[in-house]
């Protein structure tokens, strides 16, 4: 067992030019969270800082910088949960909050493990979690782009036609992948770095990389296991772009876009929150683990389920209760980092 961290900056249609960018964003939030595992913090506390790193970045769709429903709103949804209490703290439908997942935390110290909406803004309010207006959440890059009508792949990073407005951040090109082979419709990379070995599978055929393409969808999140072996897990997201106001996908559901137990791991999703949440796709990911399957293997098979199953478009991280790394696509990017013990630095790739 081993400290370990991984984070996600969404899955979807990322255009090469906007790798370089991305990817620093994603090893940047890897390396916030790693640096409090490193000094003795919690997985819980880990996972929140590096999500709020990347809520923080305008680049991906989570906070500042998230895309806007259809009447031109940010509404924001976050969860988060600890793998050794199996507490949880969750809000959706957000519109005052710029980093929702430090309101997901305050609620998971309280009895309540979701709200919603005005709800969760006085329960900001209350625990001392300053509210902001609406607008300071909305980059002109979003505006801009609202306003002239979302185009594919608009929920996933900033378009770089409107990096001129606002400074941006893309995830990353500098992928450790052994390679690609268009032999299923599931894309799925595995750890082989500074050591890191290449988790060996129960079904040999399910750790192969395997390739598709397309789509689009964004959201942040992270896995972490600290020192004691606890493991926690988030996510974080402005949702799909000119969504109905009112809209929650999976991202603030326990199970669907994150989980978390200790000795199985923690999974953290990203892509079309209502097929994720069919699924309840991030438990099955962790119910894999707990057949035998390897990290990589469990992420590959989630993945070839949500693809076959619902014809989902998306992606998801893992950790295993030892640290392993896994995680997978059925589209045709999704930025990711990860750090795990005797590493120098997170590798980061898309």
């Amino acid at each position: 067992m081993g400290l370990a961290l991984i984070v996600h900056g969404g899955a979807g249609a990322i255009p090469a030019e906007r790798h370089a960018a991305a990817r620093e964003g994603a090893r940047e939030a890897a390396s916030v969270g790693w640096r409090i595992l490193l000094a003795g913090g919690s997985a819980l506390d880990a996972v929140q800082a590096a999500i709020m790193a990347l809520e923080d970045n305008p680049g991906f769709n989570a906070g500042v910088g998230s895309v806007l429903t259809a009447d031109g709103r940010a509404e924001l949804d976050a969860g988060i949960m600890d793998g050794a209490t199996l507490e949880v703290g969750a809000v959706a439908g957000v519109t005052r909050i710029r980093q929702p997942i430090a309101l997901a935390r305050a609620v998971l110290t309280s009895p309540h493990v979701l709200l919603v909406g005005a709800g969760a803004e006085q329960f900001a309010e209350a625990h001392g979690i300053a509210l902001v207006e609406n607008s300071a959440l909305v980059t002109p890059a979003q505006r801009a782009r609202w306003r002239r009508g979302y185009r594919d792949g608009d929920d996933a990073n900033v378009d770089p036609a409107d990096e001129a407005a606002e400074a941006t951040v893309a995830p990353g090109d500098e992928s450790h992948a052994t390679g690609e082979a268009a032999t299923r419709s599931v894309r799925t990379n595995s750890a082989k770095a500074n050591g890191a070995r290449r988790p060996a599978s129960v079904a040999p055929a399910t750790d192969a990389p395997i390739h598709a393409d397309d789509t689009k969808h964004g959201t942040v999140g992270a896995v972490a296991v600290d020192a004691q072996g606890n493991v926690a897990a988030g996510a974080s997201t402005g949702g799909i772009a000119a969504k109905h106001p009112g809209r929650v996908g999976d991202t603030p559901l326990v199970g669907c876009g994150f989980c978390a137990e200790n000795g199985l791991g923690g999974v953290s999703s990203t892509g079309h929150g209502e097929a994720f949440v069919r699924l309840t796709l991030a438990r099955r990911a962790l119910d894999y683990i707990a057949r035998g399957l390897s990290a990589q293997a469990a992420a590959n098979v989630a993945i070839t389920l949500l693809d076959e199953r619902v014809h989902g478009a998306g992606g998801l991280i893992l950790l295993d209760g030892r640290g392993r790394v896994g995680f997978a696509r059925n589209t045709s990017a999704m930025a990711q980092a990860y750090i795990i013990e005797g590493m120098d630095a997170p590798i980061a790739g898309v």
